[in-house]
């Protein structure tokens, strides 16, 4: 698989418009306080992903911490996530080794796998997400929340299913949204509508997860979302 437009135009990390260049998203951060980064979460936080010609193999995380490691002297990173992970799997097994490394920032990314599953009990996910961004923010870390892309927007997923999985994607976006407002979080928000989002070629085989081309998309967002909340606080 290669990176294309809906046009069919070949793109490479450096001709991608949605790629913010790793030069760019350092300075974005230019004066970022974090030297401690953890991730916790599923396969999403994990970085599960294709390779993609013409793109550093990374994940959105991996990019982050580049982009902070450029900034910040000493800076320090570790990623707990594992795929196949719900909600309280992530609290019960990930939270209190992330927790101890003592982090000044942390990412919380867990519900996806719930919401997959045939019930969706929207309001545990909520009750998790809500313990462990707390648990961050009450040792004194900056935390930060992703919304999920609708895989259903690039014609993705069970036909069928399309229609209640779009639903369950924006519930829980808008939930794990809320939850980040309340405990003073940022979070960062992919919107369906964006024209990238809806390209099937930022996902991997498993028309499921993002491919390299989709990290780095996501990374961009994340680091643009990262640099609104430091220019807010």
């Amino acid at each position: 698989m290669t990176g294309t437009t809906s046009a069919g135009t070949t793109l490479t990390e450096e001709t991608d418009p949605a790629v913010l260049p790793a030069a760019e998203a350092a300075a974005l951060l230019v004066g970022a306080p974090w030297t401690r980064m953890v991730t916790i979460g599923d396969s999403v936080a994990e970085g599960v992903r294709d390779p993609v010609p013409g793109y550093r193999d990374l994940s959105w995380t991996d990019r982050v911490e580049e982009a902070l490691r450029a900034v910040s002297g000493g800076f320090a990173a570790l990623n707990l996530a594992r795929r196949d992970l719900v909600a309280a799997q992530v609290a019960a097994g990930q939270l209190a080794p992330a927790l101890e490394f003592g982090p000044d920032l942390a990412f919380v990314v867990a519900g996806g796998n719930d919401m997959l599953r045939p019930h969706f009990d929207e309001d545990e996910v909520r009750r998790e997400l809500a313990a462990m961004v707390a648990a961050f923010r009450s040792a004194g870390a900056d935390v930060v929340t992703i919304g999920l892309l609708d895989i259903t927007a690039a014609g993705l997923g069970p036909a069928r299913f399309r229609e209640v999985l779009s639903a369950r994607t924006r519930r829980l976006n808008a939930l794990t949204a809320e939850v980040a407002a309340e405990h003073g979080a940022c979070h960062v928000d992919n919107p369906p509508g964006h024209p990238v989002a809806a390209d099937p070629g930022i996902y991997s085989a498993d028309q499921l997860h993002l491919n390299a081309r989709g990290h780095a998309f996501a990374a961009a967002n994340t680091v643009r979302a990262l640099a609104a909340h430091l220019a807010s606080a």
